[in-house]
């Protein structure tokens, strides 16, 4: 650290605050604002009291304070005037406030209100600088031009740590106000960031932020010039041993990560593989329109229109009426009523609209021996056995599953990725204390927008507990009140009015309370699934669930939709909530699905605000015991043989055909905390497991996934939307599941146990999988909140969300999902933006159209880093989605970097590399600065829509370290599985020598095998 004398301890200590104070420490910034006759005073009452500070603000304008001419009176007589004032008040001498080496209570109370002048003042300067053939900016609302909130008239928002808070030089000269912070001794002291997140010229003069400098970039990809670590250019060069050690964990996490792809392409769960995703997707009935057409068309008109404010903030609040009123001109007629939001639900919906639905295919399909549905071009290709896609064998998932798992259980791998982990963290940490008060000044920049006006989606949600306790109970009052003589169920030969219901359980409208239903699962269902399960029947009776909570009963689920309109109008008059509810296919009998789905469309339950998921409770063995089935393949042909049928010819289930459109995709739901015993060697193929046992998760998992990818290639070739796999996975049990999620799962619900199995969650990480968490739920049920792993995800950039799974059990207030939000808030003290950040999350994770997502998030939503974010639609700052995307490929970088070790290693062994040591050939200035140009143009096909593409691959750690030094052994010797040759195994250091990185550095013994092996040190090896 710089000392020099206007650093030294002074006679002010708020001077000396001022300048000892960091860059983005908004008293720094405040005392480099331009000073004024008033301020002098405000500044030289640090040792007042609060009353004589608190009147010397209040009467600045009128001069010089008494004392001294220049407004600097004697402080000792302020002192003691202050005293006697306060002691006057009635305040006893113990509670007056003691200023004391570390704490100063007026300096603390004034740099509160500096920091709220700071704000106002530099968004005053900016309103300032509006151009003047802009259109006025609506009283009281801050300036932000359109697009990412620079314009070409207006100063932006410095990303540079080093200038952040501090109104720069152009700033000041366009108001007439004098301060020249660039000239400041201190700030040219300050160390920058290097790599600092820069901001280049677009070529409408508008300036984009997340435009990557070449230069920060070669700086920063491997190494924040933060400090020297694991990953940085100088630490792989220094220790030939660390490098093959590292080279062979990545090599691992590189193999998990291209067995997750090879799945993913293969179920077409990818991004852009729904044909949904295309913008010119017809949705029906169309969403609303805009709401604020006369701004728009207002700034339309004008010249300069998309540097207005008006258009600013017309289009962070109106949908595209040209997509979505008709769908992009399809011919598509729509004869639904226009209506207001939360009024008439269903009404827009016409069932003769859609009609009639497309006639029959060519293609064709079969169940085979394996218990796996096969589709064929022809009949001849089907009476050959040519299925038109080839799906994972039964083996071949297992012996995958089996490779992930013999990763994530070995030592040396999981202490790396817990480090690795740990290091992000730490990172995010660092991150929110050089940039939070920055963030803080772009959110107040941003008209309009905060946390309850930006759109957040409910992950996970179940139907059947959408609703809150006191809801249910009103409902079921008003039904007792208003019906008491409705029929509502047939139960031993005779039919039963609601009053007779509520007669044989000795109970009137009266008597019903919260406490009578005990619904709420609060205190006694900790580690209990089989009494949370009964938690769903009101009073504790199954008949009541029957009536009010099932869509298949005497009434065909008619209470059921009346109390789902109501949420839903509800969730319509908020706006910007939305949710994915889950409603279930048991798998008992082939006409499930018919049900549901003129459940659905009988009832009109259709708004913009919901989309459904189907969920498969793993009940087999339920089954199986009832006499309902005979095979595992039954349970298999009732769920996928109806969806099979309605795709070849969606004539034959017209309604289905229609339900379908508004599924996102599959989910599988039970307590995952069973035991699950293996008793077969090999597992037997479905139309074999007769047995009461049932099927594990990952047998049950294999057979949603290897018919449902059979069935999404079917969807997309008849340009129908296709589904993914959902599944709740990591609340309780076995760790598998979540290898399991990783292999073959697009997202997932809870993942409590990540936190166990470090090398998963690095994956999960790296390729960006969702995680819908719950933490009300979990605390119920399975983990205390204070444990809950949530946060630490968050922090980490893990891809997670908050969900409610179930309000009717946890929640107390109408508004499950803001009560979600709210407790998280207050138990993590996460801030407005890292809200907003969980929302925006929440909508990428979710299953809506690319349509819809676009006007939510933006047009450029799927492209990654900062230029992807559109903060007036998400209030996300750009330099926070930075940040993320920027450690992001930070990481993959490094996994690049030592796979590509790997692979010239192995190259130059099969090519007979010479015995002699040969440094390699350095790389050009102009190939190094082509291969550390980052593209971002394009989405990844793979993973997230912030992946890495085949442009975004980094250099070869040849070309970047070309004094890597390792001797001619290492590039000799057959590859392993591990992908390391023998030699540079034999570079792991011997038992005796000591460990730099415990569990990352030595072992005594290379990975031979792909069997899973214990997680075990070292040392407790036998030599």
């Amino acid at each position: 650290m710089f000392w020099s004398d206007d650093l030294l301890p002074g006679p002010s200590p708020y001077a000396r605050d001022a300048q000892s104070s960091s860059p983005t420490s908004p008293n720094f910034a405040a005392s480099r604002l331009p000073a004024r006759d008033s301020d002098d005073e405000e500044y030289s009452a640090h040792e007042m009291s609060d009353t004589e500070f608190d009147n010397t603000i209040e009467h600045d304008h009128l001069g010089s304070g008494p004392g001294s001419p220049d407004g600097h009176g004697d402080l000792d007589h302020a002192e003691n005037h202050s005293t006697d004032a306060e002691i006057e008040e009635g305040m006893l001498l113990r509670d007056m406030p003691k200023k004391t080496t570390f704490y100063d209570a007026v300096t603390e109370r004034q740099m509160t209100q500096t920091d709220a002048k700071l704000f106002y003042q530099r968004s005053q300067v900016e309103r300032n600088q509006i151009p003047t053939n802009a259109h006025a900016t609506p009283i009281g609302s801050p300036f932000i031009a359109p697009g990412h909130g620079h314009s070409a008239g207006t100063r932006h928002i410095p990303t540079n740590p080093s200038q952040s808070a501090i109104l720069s030089t152009e700033s000041t000269m366009a108001t007439g106000l004098n301060a020249s912070p660039v000239n400041d001794p201190l700030i040219q002291r300050m160390p920058r960031l290097s790599g600092s997140y820069s901001h280049t010229q677009a070529n409408n003069g508008s300036q984009l932020p997340g435009r990557i400098n070449p230069a920060a970039q070669r700086e920063t990809l491997l190494n924040t010039g933060m400090v020297s670590g694991i990953g940085s250019s100088t630490y792989m060069d220094a220790d030939p041993q660390i490098t093959a050690e590292l080279t062979g964990i990545f090599q691992d996490v590189q193999k998990i990560i291209d067995l997750r792809r090879k799945y993913i392409n293969v179920s077409l769960q990818g991004p852009f593989d729904n044909p949904k995703d295309d913008p010119s997707w017809v949705i029906y009935p169309p969403p609303p329109g805009p709401a604020w057409s006369e701004d728009r068309e207002k700034a339309g008109r004008g010249t300069h229109a998309h540097n207005s404010a008006g258009n600013s903030l017309a289009n962070s609040m109106i949908l595209n009426n040209d997509k979505h009123e008709g769908s992009s001109g399809t011919p598509i007629k729509w004869t639904g009523k226009k209506r207001k939001p939360g009024q008439d639900i269903g009404e827009d919906f016409v069932l003769e609209d859609l009609l009639p639905a497309p006639g029959p295919d060519d293609f064709t399909y079969k169940l085979d021996e394996s218990g796996v549905y096969q589709i064929y071009s022809n009949d001849q290709d089907k009476e050959a056995d040519k299925p038109a896609i080839k799906i994972p064998t039964l083996r071949e998932y297992y012996l995958d599953l089996e490779a992930i798992l013999s990763v994530s259980s070995d030592g040396p791998s999981k202490s790396f990725a817990f480090r690795r982990l740990q290091y992000l963290e730490k990172r995010f940490d660092l991150y929110v204390l050089l940039e939070g008060y920055d963030e803080t000044a772009d959110s107040k920049k941003v008209p309009h927008r905060d946390f309850y006006n930006v759109r957040k989606v409910d992950t996970h949600v179940h139907h059947s507990a959408c609703m809150n306790q006191k809801h249910l109970l009103r409902f079921i009052k008003s039904k007792m009140k208003k019906y008491p003589d409705e029929i509502v169920l047939y139960r031993d030969g005779k039919h039963l009015t609601l009053a007779e219901v509520f007669q044989s359980l000795n109970l009137t409208a009266y008597d019903l309370s919260i406490d009578t239903l005990d619904m709420h699962a609060h205190t006694d269902s900790f580690h209990r699934f089989d009494k949370f399960n009964l938690k769903y029947n009101p009073i504790g009776e199954s008949r009541l669930r029957t009536i009010f909570l099932k869509t298949d009963n005497f009434i065909n689920g008619r209470y059921l939709a009346e109390i789902t309109k109501e949420v839903i109008s509800d969730l319509e008059s908020s706006k910007y909530q939305m949710v994915e509810w889950r409603v279930s296919i048991y798998g008992k009998s082939l006409d499930e699905w018919d049900k549901l789905a003129n459940w659905v469309v009988d009832n009109k339950l259709f708004s913009h605000n919901v989309r459904w998921l189907v969920q498969i409770p793993r009940l087999y063995d339920v089954y199986k015991a009832s006499g309902g089935v005979n095979t595992f393949e039954e349970v298999v042909r009732n769920i996928f043989e109806p969806l099979f049928e309605v795709t070849k010819d969606p004539s034959s289930h017209p309604k289905l055909h229609i339900f379908l459109q508004r599924v996102i995709g599959l989910d599988s739901v039970d307590d995952e905390s069973k035991v699950e015993r293996r008793l077969f060697k090999k597992f037997p193929v479905p139309k074999i497991w007769d047995g009461k046992q049932n099927p594990p998760y990952s047998y049950w998992i294999y057979y949603l996934y290897a018919n449902m990818a059979s069935l999404n290639h079917w969807r997309k070739k008849r340009g129908f939307n296709t589904f993914v796999l959902r599944p709740h996975c990591g609340e309780a049990g076995d760790s598998e599941h979540l290898a399991v999620a990783a292999l073959c799962c697009h997202s997932i619900s809870h993942g409590l146990l990540l936190r166990k199995v470090p090398v998963l969650q690095y994956v999960f990480y790296l390729e960006q999988i969702g995680i819908a968490m719950s933490p009300l739920s979990n605390n119920a049920l399975f983990l205390a909140y204070e444990r809950n792993p949530m946060h630490n995800y968050f922090k980490r950039g893990l891809n997670v969300s908050l969900s409610t799974d179930d309000p009717l059990q946890f929640a107390f207030t109408k508004e499950p999902l803001i009560e979600e939000y709210a407790v998280a808030a207050q138990i993590y003290k996460l801030s407005p933006v890292d809200m907003c950040e969980l929302a925006k999350s929440s909508v990428m994770q979710s299953g809506y159209e690319y349509s819809v997502k676009e006007q939510w998030l933006g047009k450029n939503f799927h492209l990654p880093g900062a230029q992807g974010n559109n903060m007036v639609k998400t209030n996300v700052p750009d330099r926070r989605v930075e940040f993320r995307y920027r450690t992001l490929l930070e990481e993959r970088g490094m996994v690049e970097r030592y796979n590509a070790l790997a692979a010239e290693s192995a190259a130059a062994s099969a090519q007979g590399a010479p015995k002699s040591p040969a440094p390699p050939a350095k790389a050009s200035t102009s190939e190094a600065k082509t291969s550390l140009n980052i593209s971002t143009s394009q989405p990844s096909p793979h993973a997230g829509t912030d992946s890495l593409s085949q442009s975004q691959t980094l250099p070869s750690p040849m070309q970047q370290s070309p004094q890597l030094g390792l001797p001619s052994a290492a590039l000799e010797g057959t590859g392993t599985a591990t992908g390391l040759t023998d030699s540079m195994r034999e570079l792991h250091l011997p038992e005796h020598e000591p460990r730099y990185f415990p569990g990352v550095m030595s072992r005594s013994q290379g990975r031979k095998t792909s069997t899973r092996q214990g997680s075990m040190h070292e040392s407790d090896a036998k030599p």
